[in-house]
C-alpha cells in the first residue's frame, strides 16, 4: 500500500520533547519533511540528528507571534510548501483557582489557545491557495470533559475542543482537515516522567498511562487518512484511566 505521508511537510510545535518529539520521529519514518518549533534548539537539533529525513530545526517561542510567523516562513523558504501544521505545544497548570497565579494563567492561555490560533491562521492562507492542507491540535480528555483539579488547563482544551469544530467547517471548503487528537494522562515530561522504565511501568503494566509513543502513533493514522476522510476528534486514555 502506497504511504500517504511520504514527502509531506509538517511542521511540529512543541518538538524538543514528549508528544511532539514522538511525533517527529514516527513521521519521519514515513518520509515526512519535518520542522522542529520550540525553545530548546539543542534539544530539537539532538533529535533532527537522529533522524533520517530533511528537518529543519527553528527557534520559536509560542508567546511571541513573530516566532510563529518566522516558524511558518522559515518551512516555506526551506520546502517550498506546507502540508501538515501539528500544533502541539501546549503547558499544563493543575491546582484550585484560589490558590493560583493569574499570571501563570495568562501564559498558559496563551500557548495552549491564543498560539494555537495563531499557528492555524499562518498556514491557512498558504494551504487554501494549494487546495489540501492538514491543522492537527493538541488537545486533552480535559477538554471533553470537566475536571475539577485543572479548571484553567480544562478551560484551555475546551477552547481548543469550539475553534477545531467551528474552523474544520470553516475551511473544509478549501480542501483543508481540522481535527484534535484529545489524549488521558500521558507519562512524559508534562506529568514529571522522564525514567523509561517507569514510563514502562505506568503504561504497559499498571495502564494507568498512555505514552508519548501512543499519541504518535493515532497523529499518524489521523493524517493518513484519505482527503475525504476527516476524523474532527479523537479521544484516547489509558486502559486504566479512571474519569
Amino acid at each position: 500500500m502506497q504511504n500517504s505521508l511520504d514527502g509531506k511537510v509538517v511542521i511540529i510545535t512543541g518538538a524538543s520533547s514528549g508528544i511532539g518529539a514522538a511525533v517527529a520521529r514516527l513521521l519521519a519514518q514515513y518520509g515526512c519533511k519535518l520542522t522542529l518549533a520550540a525553545r530548546s534548539v539543542d534539544k530539537m537539533q539532538a533529535i533532527a540528528d537522529a533522524l533520517d529525513t530533511p528537518t529543519l530545526v527553528v527557534k520559536a517561542d509560542m508567546t511571541q507571534p513573530a516566532d510563529i510567523n518566522h516558524m511558518v516562513q522559515q518551512t516555506l523558504d526551506t520546502f517550498g510548501q506546507i502540508d501538515v501544521m501539528f500544533a502541539n505545544a501546549g503547558i499544563y497548570i493543575p491546582g484550585k483557582v484560589y490558590e493560583g497565579d493569574p499570571e501563570a494563567w495568562s501564559n498558559l492561555l496563551t500557548i495552549n489557545v491564543d498560539a494555537v490560533f495563531r499557528c492555524a491562521h499562518a498556514v491557512i492562507p498558504h494551504m487554501r491557495e494549494r487546495g489540501s492542507g492538514d491543522i492537527l491540535i493538541t488537545s486533552s480528555i480535559s477538554g471533553h470533559i470537566d475536571i475539577h483539579w485543572e479548571p484553567i488547563y480544562s478551560a484551555s482544551k475546551h477552547a481548543i475542543q469550539g475553534f477545531v469544530h467551528t474552523l474544520r467547517r470553516q475551511v473544509a471548503p478549501f480542501g483543508i482537515r481540522v481535527g484534535a487528537i484529545a489524549p488521558g494522562a500521558v507519562a512524559n515530561e508534562l506529568w514529571g516522567y522522564h525514567d523509561p522504565a517507569e514510563i514502562e511501568r505506568v503504561s504497559q503494566q499498571e495502564r494507568t498511562f498512555l505514552t508519548s509513543e501512543d499519541v504518535a502513533h493515532a497523529v499518524a493514522f489521523m493524517l493518513s487518512q484519505p482527503p475525504h476522510v476527516t476524523i474532527r476528534d479523537l479521544v484516547m486514555l489509558p486502559q486504566k484511566q479512571d474519569l
